[in-house]
């Protein structure tokens, strides 16, 4: 008699169909699969509370430093020792005051995140970059 030789592999190849199986029912089912919705509660619309106007930190061309309401045209010029003190007396009468920077295009990147540093230090938590669209407006 012919003695019968160990295999010494497995035959993957079962297993495979299982797994392609497997995956087509989990694709076809997926998109089936619908998600619940949750109705969260209504509150009365109330009036909001009235915002502080921004104030805009202007930094020029040149690094030097001005200081205005969003919607006045005027500027108060400031030294760069003169803008921290400035940034707290604002932050006196409102904690909440936002603050916009306006930088030149042309400015020296640094001159940007020094008056960010400075506004940091005194304090201020909501401060934003002002920029332009790069496409006209129709």
């Amino acid at each position: 008699m012919r003695q019968r030789r160990l295999m010494n592999q497995i035959n993957v190849v079962p297993y495979i169909d299982v797994m392609l199986v497997l995956l087509v029912i989990f694709m076809v089912t997926a998109p089936m699969i619908q998600h619940g919705t949750i109705e969260v509660p209504s509150a009365s619309a109330g009036t909001p509370p009235p915002q502080a106007e921004a104030l805009v930190i202007e930094v020029a061309a040149d690094g030097k430093l001005g200081l205005r309401a969003s919607s006045s045209g005027t500027s108060r010029a400031l030294r760069n020792d003169q803008l921290q003190p400035a940034l707290l007396e604002a932050l006196e009468k409102n904690p909440e005051q936002a603050f916009l920077v306006a930088a030149h295009s042309t400015l020296d990147y640094q001159k940007v995140i020094d008056v960010l540093e400075v506004a940091r230090g005194a304090g201020v938590r909501k401060i934003s970059l002002i920029t332009q669209s790069s496409t006209p407006r129709q």
